[in-house]
């Protein structure tokens, strides 16, 4: 369900009962482990964990080490592993491609990703998702518009590419463990399937924004009405934000992190000074689509751990004369958590949203 742009097509797609899916963050690693009852979806344990301190790219005895970790955090109970391919790994861009197989539509990225992507990406995987085609609800039952929608010369194709060797990688790390990777989803997809899944009225009828506020960086997608229309990465994230706070206010980097999330009234010229350059990024992404478009965004539903403080919300409303609010994308799913997990989900559910996307796309 969802978007489905995993990269690897050689595992087979027999429908899987559990699965663990992965989101490898640059401080934090969220997973989940997600399990199918018949037409419904279990989160039956969730797992944070520091992820591993490294100066440019985990080596491969690394990412095993970790990724054996997360299983192991969610109790060994599958060897199939999902992962969200990193927003510096992975792009993920909207094209026009022709009427032909996906499989076909992967040979013509591998050779001629510069003409269609518009960005030199050698030694990369490709794979697409076709857009089915918007017939408005006054035209839907005209004879002229059932031959539009099945004449198009051309699709409208999201299409996604990540490093040919940290594809590789992630294979060979996770089978050094004894897990089996089933499907690599770039992390800018995970929060638009958790929203679908969890406000499918509001995705299906509304033009609203998703932010993920990630440590490094911020995801901004445009969705409307259903459909993938604008996506950008700004590069500030939770990190920046911290640091900035901590500078400020002359504290330590974790007294920062901690304040940042609460609602000390003290901070809040200084949070500020800190969020508006963020908050100036995403109107810019935002007034693209709507002066594109001429039509509004509604609504902003933002995730991510920094997504938990109510003055940052504030703050970001006010930058973007829009309503933001943050949103838990485990409300789709059945909960059959235990012990202090059953407590925490409402608090942490934001941060787990990439993770709990990147399980719906692998189903």
């Amino acid at each position: 369900m969802g978007l489905q742009l995993p990269f690897l097509h050689t595992v087979s797609k027999k429908k899987r009962n559990q699965v663990i899916c992965v989101d490898l963050g640059s401080r934090t690693t969220k997973a989940v482990l997600l399990e199918r009852r018949g037409e419904i979806f279990a989160l039956t344990r969730y797992a944070l964990l520091d992820a591993p301190i490294c100066e440019r790219k985990l080596s491969l005895e690394q990412m095993a080490d970790h990724l054996h970790a997360v299983a192991e955090a969610l109790g060994n109970s599958t060897k199939y592993i999902s992962v969200a391919v990193g927003l510096g790994d992975a792009i993920v861009r909207q094209v026009e491609l022709p009427q032909i197989p996906l499989e076909e539509m992967r040979t013509i990225l591998k050779v001629n990703h510069k003409n269609y992507l518009q960005q030199d990406l050698p030694n990369h995987v490709f794979d697409c998702y076709i857009i089915p085609p918007r017939v408005s609800l006054a035209n839907a039952k005209s004879p002229e518009a059932a031959r539009n929608a099945t004449s198009m010369p051309k699709f409208k194709v999201l299409v996604a590419a990540a490093k040919k060797q940290f594809v590789d990688d992630l294979v060979q790390a996770a089978s050094s463990v004894g897990l089996i990777a089933d499907a690599m989803v770039p992390a800018l997809v995970g929060p638009i399937n958790a929203f679908e899944s969890s406000l499918p009225e509001v995705y299906a009828k509304e033009t609203v924004a998703l932010v993920d506020i990630g440590f490094k960086s911020t995801s901004v997608c445009v969705l409307d009405r259903g459909e993938l229309s604008t996506n950008r990465v700004v590069n500030i994230g939770g990190d920046q934000l911290t640091v900035g706070l901590a500078e400020a206010m002359n504290i330590s980097y974790a007294e920062a992190e901690g304040i940042k999330i609460g609602m000390a009234p003290e901070v809040e010229a200084s949070l500020q000074m800190n969020v508006l350059p963020l908050g100036r990024e995403l109107r810019a992404s935002l007034d693209f689509f709507e002066h594109q478009n001429d039509r509004p965004v509604s609504q902003v539903y933002v995730s991510g751990a920094s997504a938990r403080s109510e003055m940052i919300m504030q703050i970001l409303s006010s930058e973007l004369m829009v309503e933001c609010k943050t949103w838990n994308s485990s409300i789709s799913l059945q909960l059959a958590l235990s012990g202090q997990q059953a407590v925490e989900i409402d608090h942490i559910g934001s941060q787990l949203t990439v993770a709990i996307g990147t399980a719906l796309a692998s189903y």
